[in-house]
Parts: structure tokens; C-alpha cells; sequence
């Protein structure tokens, strides 16, 4: 039973719940698995081997009391460094914030322990989870799995690429512009941006967020299968009374005609030849599963709402993020704020005023789309993934990179699902789409993500290559 952090999660909980294997077995592979890899990675930056062995120790004793010990029972799952978890420090990639030492858990945390998830580690990030790219002051560079030269991935770049190399088989991340589809993209493993609201969000040990980030960022999933998604879904999205914005939402909605739109060039984005072949060949993947594709010119606008997204995200205290970044001196956290300042400083209260306006109509203009179709099928980036540093070497670098992440800048801003299907390898590279759906309808993200997978996906875990 060495090999069990080989197996996926349903598979492994399956095992636990039937005794076959004690959560305890599955814990010591799981930390044999981040002993052997993280070193040459880095994507699990603090772990406590006891406390995950204890943990392991109560599903194995309440399986013994006869309780049902949960849907995720005695599955090692990681959580990025971004949300709190007790007794941990929830750094966001920041020197400053090494003392902020959690007092209790974050909803998603609270709701992955009662699924019965054992917490492996802490996962890396970027400061202040700022790029598409893992690398900080303190806990240094998280290399991706599958070519170090290419970048992990951010901001959920540990968790991304400790999922692909197989610590863990769950990865938490967040995302508020592409943080968990990139480095799912990036990694060739899959990724959920649920809904806003669907899984709860607070972290006590930290100011409450300003209202751009509240309305645009989420917690949601990573992992090797679709069917691990869809189950890590479940678990995270229980509800907690701390998070105003969480909706009892079912997690199946009513049956749709399985009608999908595809592509290629998204309000004009300039996408690879690799990128295009992707999303052809995932609508036929969804041909021969049954789905009717439809290939558009046009879908709705997602510049304006990248801008908007942008504009609330770093717009918002501008100027007080800038000086806590040059406070932490990150390069990264730097080269962001700068390289964006003509696009959102100054963000006065009139700007607010029609950000939000814009919102709404925005949103009803994508909704009223998405009744026509199931989901829409676009690239996640225009390029493949990109060598690692790429937005700190130059100006026109880092034009390059926003101008190519289009796609998942814009969706937050709606508030709308979104899920990274990995779907293949170009070289060393892997390539991959994105699946959006209405709010809500995860499980049409789910249900087309399932049919692209089974047309094949880049071969994980791995063996890190160096």
C-alpha cells in the first residue's frame, strides 16, 4: 500500500470508509509521497507531520466507534497559505504577515474537516497572491512538476503543482482573476472557480476584505480527476453562518440541453495555434459524449469586465497596497502594481459607483447568453503555459501575460463558474480548456469537464522532472 497517494480521492475514501485501509496508511504515504518530491518543488511550505498522523488517528477512531466519518474520510488535501487554518500562520506570501497566526479555521478549512479530510500542508503562493507566478520573500519558488523552466502557476501555484506531483489528492486554492484555473492550466491537472457564494469564505485573523475582493474571489478545488472535483465541491460548500454571501444553493440544478458553445478567440484574444487545437479538439470530445457544439464568433464582451475586475481588485487602496508591497520589497507584488497603475489609479467613489452598475448589466448580459447554451468552451490562456518569471523581465513581458489571461480575468467580475480541464501535453508543456457555465451550475461544468477528460489528459501524479 505504498502507492496510495497514487490513487484518487473517492477511491482512497472508499478504502478508508471500508476499513481496507486505515486513514492512518493513507497519512504516512501522503508525508512519505511530500518527503520524497517537495524538496525539489517547494509547493508545501509548512507541515506538521504529528498533527497530521493525529488527525488521521480520529477518522481511524471514529471509523472504529461505527460514525460515519465523512465523504472525504482520511484524504490528505492541502490548503494554500492564503486562508486560515488553526495554529498556522496565514502568510498570503508576506514577510509582514509571518506572526498572523490563525486562531481558528477559515469556513473551507471548518467544512473540509468534517467532510473527514486529513490537512497534509500549507501550500505556496505569491505575495499577496498578486500573480501567475509562485515565488516570495518567505517561502521562496515553487517550481511546476512537469518543467521547471515553466511557471507553477499562481497564485494557487503550491497547490497546483503539489496536486500534479501527487502530495495530496486535493488541493484548496483560491481565485480571483484565473488563481486556481492557471495553475491547474500550468500543472495539467484540472480546477474549480465555483460560483460566488457557493463555498464559504472568511478569515478571522485578518481585516475584512474590501468589497471588490468580496464580490470576485472564491475558494474552490484542484485535483487529478474531475470526479475529485466534483466530490471536493461538495465537501467545501456546506455552510457557515461567518460568510454573508454564501447561497443555499443546490449543488445539481435542472436538466439542460447538453449544447456547448465553443471559442477560439474571445472578444479578440490573440490565442496559439497549440491553444486553438485544445479547444477544437475538446468539442469533439463533446461530440462523441453526446453534446451538440456550436463554434461562435462571438461571445460577451469580457475586456470591459477584465477591466472592471482589475480596477476593483488592485484599484480599491491603491496606494496602501503599494506601500505595504514596497514594505515587503517583493519584486513580483511590484512589478504588478506598478505595471497596472495607469489602468486603475485613481479609483474614486464615481468609478465604484459604475464599476458595480456595469456589474449588473454585464452579468444579465452573460446569463441571458447562457441560456442559450450549456457552457462555453474558451481557451484558459491564449499561450501555453508561460516560461516561469515571464512578467518581471520587461514591460512589453508583462503586457504580454495580462493580454493572454483574458479569459480568466473577466469571468470573476459575473460572478461565474469556471473549470480548467487539462486535456493533453504539447512537449513538456500541457494545454488544456476552460469550461464556463451559469451561476450555480457547477454541475454543467462538471458534466462537460467529464466528457473532455475522458478523451485523455496529461498522465498524474509525476515524478518532478528537474
Amino acid at each position: 500500500m505504498q502507492d496510495l497517494w497514487r490513487l484518487s480521492a473517492a477511491d482512497l475514501a472508499a478504502l478508508v470508509k471500508s476499513r481496507k485501509v486505515s486513514a492512518k496508511e493513507a497519512a504516512t504515504a501522503a508525508l512519505s509521497r511530500l518527503d520524497a518530491v517537495n524538496p525539489r518543488i517547494n509547493a508545501v511550505v509548512d507541515h506538521r507531520p504529528d498533527e497530521v498522523l493525529e488527525q488521521a488517528a480520529g477518522i481511524d477512531a471514529a471509523i472504529a466507534r461505527g460514525e460515519d466519518p465523512g465523504p472525504l474520510a482520511g484524504v490528505p488535501v492541502t490548503i494554500k497559505v492564503n486562508v486560515d487554518q488553526e495554529g498556522f500562520a496565514t502568510t498570503n506570501g508576506l514577510k509582514l504577515q509571518r506572526d498572523v497566526i490563525a486562531r481558528s479555521n477559515s469556513p473551507v478549512v471548518e467544512n473540509l474537516r468534517k467532510a473527514g479530510a486529513v490537512m497534509l500542508g500549507r501550500t505556496n503562493c505569491p505575495a499577496v497572491s498578486y500573480r501567475w507566478f509562485t515565488t516570495n520573500l518567505i517561502h521562496g519558488d515553487t517550481k511546476n512538476p512537469r518543467d521547471p523552466s515553466l511557471t507553477p502557476g499562481g497564485s494557487s501555484g503550491g497547490a497546483g503543482s503539489a496536486v500534479a506531483a501527487g502530495i495530496g489528492h486535493i488541493a484548496h486554492g483560491t481565485d480571483i482573476a484565473g488563481s486556481i484555473r492557471y495553475p491547474a492550466y500550468a500543472c495539467g491537472v484540472h480546477g474549480l472557480r465555483p460560483t460566488l457564494g457557493r463555498i464559504p469564505a472568511f478569515n478571522p485573523a485578518l481585516p475584512e476584505r474590501p468589497i471588490g475582493p468580496q464580490i470576485c474571489a472564491v475558494s474552490g478545488p484542484l485535483a487529478r480527476t474531475i470526479g475529485d472535483l466534483r466530490l471536493s465541491l461538495a465537501a467545501m460548500s456546506a455552510r457557515d453562518v461567518r460568510d454573508p454571501w454564501w447561497v443555499p444553493a443546490p449543488l445539481e440544478g435542472p436538466p439542460v440541453a447538453k449544447r456547448a458553445a465553443l471559442s477560439l478567440n474571445p472578444d479578440g484574444l490573440e490565442t496559439a495555434p497549440e491553444v486553438k487545437a485544445a479547444v477544437v479538439d475538446a468539442g469533439k470530445r463533446l461530440e462523441r459524449a453526446g453534446w451538440t457544439v456550436e463554434m461562435i464568433e462571438n461571445t460577451p464582451p469580457l475586456r470591459e469586465p477584465a477591466d472592471w475586475l482589475t480596477k476593483l481588485w488592485l484599484g480599491d487602496g491603491y496606494e496602501a497596497q503599494l506601500a505595504a508591497a514596497e514594505r515587503e520589497g517583493d519584486p513580483g507584488a511590484l512589478a504588478c502594481l506598478r505595471g497596472n497603475r495607469a489602468k486603475v489609479f485613481p479609483f474614486d467613489q464615481a468609478s465604484y459607483s459604475k464599476a458595480l452598475a456595469r456589474r449588473a448589466t454585464l452579468t444579465r448580459e452573460w446569463l441571458q447568453f447562457l441560456e442559450k447554451y450549456a457552457v462555453l468552451i474558451t481557451p484558459v490562456s491564449g499561450e501555453l503555459p508561460f516560461p516561469d518569471g515571464l512578467d518581471t523581465r520587461d514591460d512589453a513581458s508583462f503586457a504580454r501575460v495580462w493580454r493572454a489571461q483574458l479569459p480568466q480575468i473577466a469571468i470573476p467580475f459575473m460572478g461565474l463558474p469556471g473549470l480548467t480541464v487539462s486535456t493533453g501535453l504539447v512537449g513538456r508543456s500541457p494545454v488544456g480548456v476552460q469550461v464556463i457555465s451559469s451561476r450555480y451550475r457547477e454541475d454543467l461544468c462538471l458534466l462537460a469537464g467529464e466528457a473532455i477528460e475522458a478523451g485523455g489528459v496529461p498522465p498524474s501524479p509525476i515524478d518532478p522532472i528537474t
